[in-house]
């Protein structure tokens, strides 16, 4: 099954929780604080895998997640990181958050690795917090919490040369010819359902990749027929070979047809059209053929190549297998996409603060301080210990909530919420 589009939820692991603990052992008087810190949570990492072609190991998973740290233990022991996790998927796979539309990272190699989401730091344990002015610390922080993200995968297949055209020009027949493919072929419409690869023998030094997609039809790149899911699968290709019906065995006219799956090509978000292009004039063993060939060359102009071919009888194959060749020498690879488009994995790490911290007046009179920032420090702070939440008091003020309290009008006496926590301002 060729799955080739998923969506799906990847969570790093949270970190692991620090401990509070203490020596005690015969003869070590006063053996002071020996809490371990907590182990790392683990990443999530995309890595490339040439023996996949499809996405359907992803497909059945809606939610990825990574393991959490393991908490500190006594004796200064610290709690187990996390094993990153690590998800094979194809060569040609684009990761995308799902939410901004931006290119988390593009895998084009075998073993490429992209972090998509890191684990959470674990918290430190009261051996941490050791110090001249306080030898004996009860304090320890909780693990910073994992992060969520909604990803789509999106698999692009690796191609120098992709196919394209209507239903039943004979994309499929030609790749046969010049490839090891095999591709289905028969005399109806949208025979192929999937792309079809296939590596093309030039001589003993030259050989490229090419590809089959689907047929297109008039609308593709607003998502008609089967359009946007496989046009996306043009977008690596280095040279397109247009192939059109010169017959007009079909009923159609080939000029009209050229211009329909230009047009669509031109409208894709690639601009596929400003690519190297082949027109391959197929089915010239048809009456009508050799007509229809001279009518298209004059509508079309001298400065496009045009070969015509018969997949039936094998003509002018060699010359287009050659011709093709020599204009992939002279073609660079294509950028898919600018800087701007990717999204720095920065925003993942909790190193990101899109906000320190907001105070809202709530209907019930209650003010409320949230943040990004504030949150980390929140939920890592253990209140089941005093002296955490006297940490947690003095963090707060060096924030500066305090002070946007009181510049925000709250008087002494008033309720405060920081996230699920009340408490009474005390100026």
């Amino acid at each position: 099954m060729f799955v080739d589009l998923v969506k799906i939820k990847i969570m790093s692991g949270t970190g692991g929780d620090g401990m509070v603990a203490f020596r005690r052992e015969k003869f070590v008087p006063m053996g002071g604080p020996a809490g371990g810190d907590g182990g790392k949570g683990a990443s999530v990492i995309f890595e490339g895998d040439e023996g996949l072609s499809t996405l359907i190991d992803l497909k059945y998973n809606k939610i990825i997640q990574g393991e959490p740290g393991g908490n500190g233990r006594p004796k200064r022991m610290d709690g187990k990181n996390g094993d990153d996790l690590i998800v094979r998927v194809p060569v040609g796979t684009t990761i995308y958050n799902d939410e901004t539309n931006k290119v988390i990272g593009d895998i084009t190699a075998h073993h490429q690795q992209v972090t998509i989401v890191k684990g959470g730091r674990g918290g430190r344990g009261n051996y941490s917090f050791k110090s001249s002015r306080n030898t004996a610390p009860e304090i320890s922080e909780k693990g910073e919490p994992g992060v969520a993200v909604n990803v789509r995968v999106e698999l692009k297949v690796l191609a120098d040369v992709g196919l394209v055209g209507l239903p039943s020009v004979g994309k499929s027949t030609i790749i046969s010819i010049v490839s090891n493919s095999r591709p289905k072929i028969a005399s109806y419409h949208f025979t192929t359902l999937n792309p079809n690869l296939g590596v093309v023998k030039v001589d003993e030094n030259r050989s490229f990749v090419m590809a089959d997609l689907p047929g297109l039809i008039e609308g593709a790149s607003l998502g008609q027929g089967l359009g946007l899911q496989f046009l996306r699968h043009i977008e690596r290709t280095r040279v397109v070979l247009h192939v059109v019906d010169i017959s007009g065995s079909e009923g159609r006219d080939p000029y009209e047809d050229y211009l329909v799956i230009n047009n669509e090509l031109e409208t894709y978000k690639m601009n596929l059209l400003s690519r190297p292009q082949i027109v391959i004039a197929n089915k010239m063993d048809l009456p009508g053929a050799k007509e229809n060939l001279k009518i298209f060359k004059e509508k079309i102009g001298e400065d496009i190549l045009v070969i015509p071919i018969s997949g039936a009888t094998k003509e002018n194959i060699n010359e287009l297998v050659y011709k093709t060749a020599d204009l992939l020498d002279n073609t660079n690879f294509f950028d898919l996409y600018d800087d701007e488009e990717f999204e720095e994995i920065i925003e993942y790490t909790h190193e990101k603060e899109e906000e320190m911290f907001n105070i809202i007046l709530g209907d019930d009179g209650v003010y409320d301080v949230k943040g990004s920032r504030l949150k980390k420090i929140f939920e890592m702070t253990d209140f089941t210990k005093d002296q955490s939440v006297k940490r947690f008091s003095r963090q707060l003020r060096s924030l500066g909530i305090d002070q946007a309290l009181r510049d925000k009008g709250v008087q002494n006496g008033d309720t405060v919420r920081i996230f699920m926590f009340e408490f009474e301002f005390v100026d």
